[in-house]
C-alpha cells in the first residue's frame, strides 16, 4: 500500500527534527503520515493532463479601477489640521534623542 510508513521512519524524521516522542506517539504518527500519503496517492490517481492544475475551483480576475488623476490637496491644505507644523512640513515630537 503506498500510503504505509513505518514507526522507525516516522522516529527516524522525529530526530532529523529533533522532537522527542515516545513509542506511542511514533505509532500515532506512523498511522496519521500513513493516512496523508495515503491521500496524496489517490489525488495523482485521479488527476489527468486533460484537467489543468488550478490553485482555485473557481475562475478569479482582478478588478481594477480606471487610474485617472485628480485634483490633489496643496502644502497649505495638507497642513492645515496639524497640530504644528514647521518650514512647510508636519512637526513631531522627536524621538530617538537626536539633533
Amino acid at each position: 500500500m503506498p500510503g504505509e510508513i513505518t514507526t522507525e521512519q516516522v522516529a527516524h524524521l522525529a530526530q532529523l527534527a529533533r522532537i522527542a516522542a515516545d513509542e506511542q506517539e511514533l505509532a500515532q504518527l506512523s498511522q496519521d503520515l500513513g493516512k496523508i500519503l495515503g491521500a496524496v496517492a489517490r489525488v495523482q490517481e485521479i488527476a489527468t493532463d486533460e484537467v489543468p492544475a488550478t490553485s482555485h475551483p473557481i475562475p478569479l480576475s482582478n478588478v481594477y479601477r480606471e487610474d485617472v488623476p485628480v485634483p490633489t490637496l496643496t502644502q497649505e491644505e495638507a497642513l492645515s489640521g496639524a497640530p504644528e507644523a514647521a518650514e512647510g512640513k508636519f512637526a513631531v515630537p522627536q524621538i530617538l534623542g537626536e539633533e
